[in-house]
């Protein structure tokens, strides 16, 4: 589950989940629903693999948020129904892929980045809460 949250000129993400592998998922789900209205890869898509380490758990959202981002914005690709693994502060994630169809996906919002303002990644009671700034 995800929700959008004001921050002054930009926009936060934050996403609940019962574990960190449906977090990051559900983070990247949120990502690609903000900058477009219909994000949904279709009947044309492929799988694409992604690879990422990092020191921390922060960290590690932070560049996987900003691996979609350039891919989207180098590649002009679509991407969605993530599966991701963790280990020991790395990724690795399988997704759908597919051309970027302004008329068909319907870009919305432009995102220039994703800040490590605010970022934060934590377990609690119910699961595991990230809020991450993107700037707008």
């Amino acid at each position: 589950m995800y929700e959008y949250f004001e921050h002054t000129a930009d926009v936060g993400i934050r996403v609940r989940a019962a574990s960190l592998e449906e977090l990051f998922a559900e983070a990247g789900a949120a990502l690609m629903a903000f900058m477009l209205d219909a994000p949904a890869p279709g009947p044309t898509a492929t799988q694409r693999t992604f690879e990422l380490a990092a020191d921390d758990l922060e960290e590690l959202l932070h560049e996987w948020l900003s691996e979609l981002l350039y891919t989207y914005e180098t590649e002009h690709l679509v991407l969605g129904d993530f599966r991701v693994k963790l280990r020991d502060n790395a990724l690795t994630a399988e997704g759908w892929a597919e051309p970027l169809v302004p008329k068909r996906h319907l870009p919305s919002h432009e995102v220039k980045a994703v800040t490590y303002h605010a970022l934060t990644v934590q377990q609690g009671d119910n699961g595991y809460l990230a809020e991450v700034v993107l700037d707008i």
